[in-house]
């Protein structure tokens, strides 16, 4: 038995992690993780390749019901991320995101966008100790923020701006972000 495991390790570990990533509580936590190990900080778009977004006319309703319009933005700094519960990409970035938040929040504008139910959300949040402010999606978003992938962030400037824009899970949390909010803010 022991020259049959030392001859198949590899084979055997990988068994194990595919039975792993098949059973439906342990395949989340294992994605999320590798989402950890692979995320990198967001870069700049090139000044010359920003794209302006003029169009701020967007609904949106807090988990407090309350409605709010994007417009009361216009003219800040802002922080658009997409996510849902379900999404292991969403979830493996969310605590750089709280970071973030904890240190911006009353300098820059953040919107956690979901579709989910309100109630699947508050519960997400209250597990993890969370206290972002998300917003439910009642309509469709501005064209230049409209996205079907999950995650997907933006960091628009004051003058509309769109300096970062990343899909897929990242390090939002980062001295290369902080820098960049950082010279937004002064601007």
């Amino acid at each position: 038995m022991k020259k049959f495991i030392k001859k198949n390790w590899g084979n055997i570990v990988f068994l194990v992690l595919i039975v792993l990533l098949i059973i439906p509580q342990t395949r989340m936590p294992i994605q999320v993780g590798l989402q950890k190990l692979i995320s990198f900080s967001p870069s700049e778009i090139d000044v010359e390749d920003r794209e302006l977004l003029n169009d701020y006319r967007w609904n949106l309703t807090s988990l407090n019901d309350e409605k709010i319009n994007f417009t009361q933005s216009k003219g800040k700094v802002v922080l658009i991320n997409y996510w849902a519960t379900w999404c292991p990409p969403c979830i493996a970035e969310m605590p750089d995101l709280q970071e973030l938040y904890n240190k911006y929040a009353d300098q820059v504008d953040f919107y956690f966008v979901s579709s989910e139910e309100k109630e699947i959300l508050n519960l997400f949040l209250e597990k993890k100790n969370y206290n972002l402010p998300v917003y439910i999606q009642t309509e469709k978003s501005p064209d230049l923020i409209e996205t079907t992938s999950l995650p997907t962030s933006f960091l628009i400037s004051k003058s509309g701006e769109i300096v970062m824009r990343k899909t897929g899970a990242a390090n939002w949390n980062s001295n290369t972000v902080h820098e960049t909010i950082e010279s937004l803010l002064k601007e």
